[in-house]
């Protein structure tokens, strides 16, 4: 068993999602972290923090395609555009919460993932999520993911991830430290080996400083 957890808060929205989950094994294997998986709806936190997603900014909207290629390429990733974007992951986020064990969910997180970002597929669409599921062991799908159980269980996930200060995605939590997209990796690993350069009290010294303005 690893000595350390990881929480991994993601979107399949998210091309930053998948860049960042093709890069934790590399970390989970030399700091012994146990990747558990927290599919968090975008738009939940969207709507509580008051933000507008990258998609909804045209100037960011391209920027992000455009910075998500450069990252993929350095990566060794492929990367196509989305069959359409912004688009609903509802029906990939409940999939992903379905009741399977932790190496069948794994795997279809990769799955669902390369189909979005590396394959161009409509995972907007409850058919194409069940079938990627049937593919990774995952039976009947398309039925359970309508359940009434499974769309609360998005909920709660979605709003636990509110309560301890997620307001993005990806983030990766490690006792109770927050690293938000994959620019954070390089901080998060230096969180890892015990080099963090941040203290409590430089977190104090910044929460004690005031705002003098106020944007209307």
């Amino acid at each position: 068993m690893a000595s350390r957890v990881l929480g991994f808060h993601f979107d399949y929205l998210s091309p930053y999602g998948y860049l960042a989950w093709h890069r934790l094994p590399g970390l989970t294997e030399q700091y012994d972290l146990r990747v558990e998986v927290k599919p968090t709806l975008f738009a939940a936190l969207l709507n509580h923090f008051g933000h507008k997603g990258p998609a909804e900014i045209p100037p960011k909207r391209i920027y992000m395609f455009k910075d998500s290629l450069r990252a993929a390429v350095q990566l060794g990733l492929p990367f196509v555009p989305p069959f359409s974007h912004p688009f609903n992951p509802l029906a990939s986020l409940r999939a992903t919460l379905l009741d399977m064990d932790d190496d069948t969910r794994a795997r279809l997180v990769t799955d669902l993932f390369d189909a979005t970002w590396a394959q161009g597929r409509d995972v907007g669409s409850a058919e194409v999520v069940a079938e990627i599921c049937a593919n990774a062991g995952v039976p009947d799908a398309l039925e359970r993911i309508r359940e009434p159980a499974i769309k609360q269980r998005l909920r709660d996930a979605s709003q636990q991830a509110i309560e301890i200060g997620v307001f993005g995605v990806p983030t990766m939590v490690v006792e109770g430290e927050l690293f938000w997209g994959t620019d954070s990796l390089a901080h998060l690993e230096r969180f890892l080996a015990g080099k963090d350069p941040v203290r409590p009290e430089d977190v104090e010294g910044w929460l004690a400083v005031p705002g003098t303005a106020q944007r209307e």
